[in-house]
């Protein structure tokens, strides 16, 4: 199948990777672009790090005092993320914030002073429920994540027949979800773009299409990129 990858780099050429190793045809056309904000973090000291991002991994190793610093990362691709960016200590939740949040509440004293550096479009999740539960969470807003002005033309092209088509859009986050949306209709495609297959990282970033009535083809049950890849075998 041709695959639109709309999810920001770097992560957008590392899914088009596992596509083509899946026999599918990636196009790469992300409708969000992730730039560091520049902002400066709060003062430590700390006694571990959150990462619900991969986004966040490089912005917090720019830091380097933090690198001895344990990390608890919400999943295996974030965890990959803070590894390669020099972190040694990492543990994955293999969830989503609400495992952070049960991962670090096992792990962690209550008391304990975690700098969690996030976008600057976040969830209360996982610091609202470490609060409650004594933990100190500090939010830095380490990066943004901006819409681009229109849907790229790869897109547009591909929905009108050219270049082989489009066959589905692998959906990773609810805004991207409906940032892709809307460029769709406001390019005079929304017929098209609903006639996809529409693969989604989980219930969550499924509602923007739920709201607008486009069919979800397929939504993981865990919010993982293995699980989301497994779901193209289904529309074979």
């Amino acid at each position: 199948m041709r695959i639109w990858v709309a999810r920001p780099e770097p992560g957008a050429s590392r899914t088009a990777a596992r596509l083509t190793e899946l026999g599918h045809r990636p196009l790469i056309a992300p409708v969000m672009r992730v730039a560091p904000t520049g902002e400066r973090p709060p003062e430590g000291p700390f006694d571990a790090v959150l990462l619900t991002s991969a986004s966040a991994a490089e912005p917090l190793a720019a830091l380097g005092a933090t690198a001895a610093l344990p990390v608890f990362a919400v999943g295996r691709r974030t965890a990959e993320a803070a590894r390669r960016a020099g972190f040694a200590e990492v543990v994955s939740a293999d969830g989503d914030a609400q495992a952070l949040a049960a991962l670090v509440g096992r792990t962690c004293p209550p008391g304990a002073r975690l700098l969690h550096p996030a976008g600057a479009d976040r969830k209360a999740e996982p610091g609202a429920t470490l609060a409650a539960a004594g933990f100190r969470v500090a939010v830095w807003t380490a990066y943004a994540a901006r819409a681009v002005d229109r849907l790229p033309a790869t897109v547009l092209a591909a929905l009108g027949g050219e270049e082989g088509g489009l066959d589905g859009v692998l959906h990773y986050s609810r805004r991207s979800a409906e940032t892709a949306t809307k460029l769709a209709v406001a390019a005079g495609a929304e017929a098209r773009y609903r006639a996809l297959r529409h693969f989604c990282l989980s219930a969550d970033v499924a509602v923007p299409l739920v709201e607008r009535g486009v069919a979800a083809h397929f939504v993981a049950a865990r919010p993982d990129e293995d699980t989301l890849l497994a779901g193209l075998a289904q529309a074979r």
